[in-house]
């Protein structure tokens, strides 16, 4: 799942957030759309795409209409590259992911039981959990001490909902170079030991091997921070959302895993907002823009247009079980750019809803706050009470 915005904060990419932003764009966006106009130029200036056509148009980068064609792979120089190295990679970390994934499968009933009950507050839990689960596959358990130190430390100032918040600008600059200067060095150490032919044993080294010779490890470092933003804060947070609906929506907690994943990334899409920059003077859903636009894909919106969806503001797991509208479905992008993480990410969404709703009884309280909104769409805060069914596996 995409994450790019938070890991710009350590990569330098920061366009983006030095433009000034309205305090919470999701209402913003929210009221101004219609459910007619899919494409409109917003009070703030930004040229805003609801459609889903012209979503998947911007985001597929047809006839090269934007100047951008990543999130995941942007640093602070474009685009990482070339394409080739971007396919192989993407290629070689679904791979060591999903391998690591029924490898370990067995042991996520234990790390429920053990994080989750009998009560947890969310959704920092949940990127706990997942870190937890993905540990040996985002590092391998031979890698530097101090680089295990630094990845943990960069999950709970910068990964978890609001961590950034809790740290002064001052001592987070402090942190980010330290925190760079570990990868850096770890990085350049690992392009001398994967000249030859090599077996990934994590993540950084699939970004490192798989990349042409040569790459800056600062390019490279983004990358891999790509990677550990996407995996503990994306799904982490897919996962959070996936608990706190089922846990308002009682009467949905029978529902197949699988509805309830793909209906909990319809309604909370975790990756909410793309922005791109028109390439050329192009026509966009009856819109003109031009090369001094910014535009931004809401797919928030794109997965509560009601031309496309029926109550389409309600979760309703129920409404896979016939298929839904794929054109105005994009939880993990579109185009060639797709979320290379998407299979592993719903198979172990699909495995933990699975445990959580057969093998314990589940409840939610929470105060009635909104979504936390920043790069990623965030659950609010909550507690979740895990009461064991009796007689399964488990119930410690």
């Amino acid at each position: 799942m995409e994450s790019s915005g938070t890991r710009q904060e350590y990569g330098g990419a920061a366009r983006a957030r030095r433009r000034a932003r309205p305090r919470d764009p999701l209402a913003l966006l929210s009221g101004e759309f219609d459910g007619v106009h899919d494409v409109w130029r917003s009070a703030a200036g930004t040229v805003c795409v609801a459609g889903p056509e012209s979503a998947r148009a911007v985001l597929g980068n047809r006839e090269a209409a934007v100047v951008e064609t990543s999130d995941f792979y942007r640093t602070r120089h474009g685009d990482f590259g070339p394409r080739a190295a971007q396919i192989r990679i993407g290629r070689a970390a679904r791979a060591l992911m999903l391998r690591h994934h029924f490898a370990r499968r067995a042991e996520l009933p234990g790390l429920v039981a053990e994080l989750l009950t009998p009560s947890a507050v969310w959704p920092d839990v949940g990127n706990l959990l997942v870190l937890r689960h993905l540990r040996d596959v985002l590092l391998h358990r031979d890698a530097p001490p101090q680089l295990h130190v630094t990845v943990e430390q960069i999950v709970h100032r910068a990964v978890l909902a609001g961590a950034r918040h809790r740290h002064s600008p001052a001592s987070r600059l402090l942190f980010r170079r330290r925190a760079l200067s570990v990868l850096h060095t770890e990085i350049r150490a690992r392009q001398r030991e994967l000249a030859g032919s090599h077996e990934p044993r994590d993540l950084l080294d699939v970004v490192v091997g798989e990349s042409e010779p040569g790459a800056d490890p600062r390019d490279l470092a983004e990358v891999y921070l790509s990677f550990l933003f996407a995996a503990v804060g994306s799904v982490g947070f897919a996962l959070g959302w996936s608990v706190y609906l089922l846990g308002t929506h009682p009467d949905s907690l029978a529902a197949e895993p699988s509805w309830t994943v793909r209906e909990t990334l319809r309604l909370w899409p975790v990756a909410w907002l793309f922005a791109r920059t028109p390439s050329r003077v192009l026509a966009l859903g009856g819109t003109q823009v031009t090369p001094r636009d910014r535009l931004a894909v809401c797919t928030y919106l794109v997965h509560r247009h009601p031309g496309y969806w029926e109550r389409p503001d309600e979760f309703v797991p129920e409404r896979w079980a016939e298929g839904a509208p794929d054109a105005a479905y994009l939880p993990f992008g579109h185009g060639p750019h797709t979320c290379a993480g998407a299979t592993v990410t719903m198979r172990l969404l699909e495995d933990l809803v699975h445990l959580i709703t057969h093998d314990w009884q589940l409840s939610v309280t929470h105060d009635g706050a909104g979504p936390q909104v920043g790069p990623a769409l965030a659950p609010p805060r909550f507690t979740a009470v895990l009461s064991a069914r009796t007689g399964c596996p488990g119930r410690r």
